[in-house]
């Protein structure tokens, strides 16, 4: 468990990592022209997006790094759900635009970061 664990966190933390870099670093005309994937942005302000990309990178980052340092620990399910929490948003945005299918994957990113929070709350805690 602790194995799977280290490996969705670890995978949710690139993701997150790159993704909302790119949210902080380019603009919403240039995100919304990246694809379908990326027309969720109209709904939003380039502040708000910013924030999104930020909250993010930070989530994506406390994922990994209190464990690898041995520092606060407790931050690694905290990050977990605060993520999973994001994506509630996302998939909520998604649902109003009838954006079915890219829901999708924002639910997938939920339920693997609900999976992190649950395993590091829980049974697969660490302990100081």
């Amino acid at each position: 468990m602790n194995i799977a664990l280290w490996t969705v966190a670890g995978l949710l933390a690139l993701a997150y990592v790159a993704g909302g870099g790119v949210k902080v670093v380019l603009s919403k005309e240039k995100i919304f022209a990246s694809g379908p994937a990326g027309a969720w942005v109209e709904d939003f302000r380039p502040g708000t997006i910013r924030t999104i990309g930020v909250l993010e990178v930070l989530g994506g980052l406390g994922l990994v790094l209190p464990a690898v340092l041995g520092i606060a620990t407790d931050l690694v399910p905290l990050a977990a759900l605060g993520l999973a929490m994001i994506m509630v948003g996302a998939a909520v945005t998604r649902l109003s635009r009838g954006e079915y299918r890219l829901m999708l994957l924002d639910l997938t990113y939920l339920v693997l970061a609900g999976f992190v929070a649950w395993g590091r709350f829980g049974p697969e805690a660490f302990v100081a």
